[in-house]
């Protein structure tokens, strides 16, 4: 099972990744990857360097795990899970045929509601005529600062279900968000050693908006060296607002 607040479990049949903008420089997925490499786990061996930083950041190298492709089918009990959390499926060293593959699996397992969060939502909307896209298959993108507020126009055109936005790490405000044709928007700060803080009027904003465009928000944490001191409280009340899924409901 997953700690990750607004899942249950994730699935990770890709590995490996490239830096994509500002809001890869503290990735915690590279860091993540180097310690199960040291642990001992293949899937994850060689995929990360030191930076001039000395930062853990992906290399480039991406590999798909073909015997990870079954593991949905093997959970009986209905599961949010995010694909992916350790990689990008959309990168463009994962083959077409290996994407179909994934969302052959998704199609499948009804139960589940699969998660997919790309920061490439333009190779999502290039390859969507090629996918199948099941209710139950939610499509976001990660935007961190104002600069990359554009990833949201390629998402809006592709045929989800449910459309979502992951404002994570938050390290601007974002005067440019157009939240048309998105069902659900998540918020968090990022955390860890040299976090970069995340201005309470940002947030504000956002959920504002949420608010007044009827679109649910879920807000994950404030983040910090000590995310957990810092907890995930806005104004007196926690945010765990997900998106509406009548087809999925138990």
């Amino acid at each position: 099972m997953s700690t990750i607040e607004w899942t249950d479990s994730t699935w990770n049949p890709v590995t490996g990744c490239t830096r994509a903008s500002s809001g890869c420089d503290n990735c915690y997925a590279a860091t993540m990857s180097w310690r199960l490499e040291n642990m001992g786990q293949a899937k994850y061996e060689g995929l990360t360097v030191l930076n001039k930083s000395g930062k853990r950041q992906f290399n480039g190298v991406v590999r798909c795990h073909e015997n990870t492709l079954d593991i949905p089918r093997r959970w009986r009990k209905s599961r949010w899970v995010f694909v992916n959390s350790m990689s990008d499926l959309f990168h463009r060293d994962v083959p077409v045929e290996f994407i179909q593959r994934v969302f052959a699996v998704m199609n499948d397992c009804s139960q589940h509601r699969f998660q997919i969060l790309t920061k490439r939502p333009e190779r999502a909307l290039e390859l969507a005529t090629k996918l199948h896209w099941t209710d139950n298959i939610l499509m976001g993108t990660s935007i961190e600062n104002d600069h990359v507020c554009s990833r949201v126009e390629p998402l809006r055109e592709i045929p989800a279900k449910v459309r979502f936005l992951s404002l994570e790490p938050l390290i601007g405000p974002l005067p440019s968000l157009d939240l048309s044709g998105i069902h659900w928007v998540i918020v968090g700060g990022e955390s860890g050693p040299k976090s970069r803080p995340m201005n309470p009027v940002w947030v504000r904003d956002i959920r504002d908006q949420c608010v007044a465009a009827g679109v649910s928000f879920f807000f994950k944490q404030w983040g910090g060296v000590n995310k957990k001191a810092a907890g995930r409280v806005l104004d007196g009340q926690i945010w765990d607002q997900m998106p509406e899924m009548e087809i999925l409901k138990e």
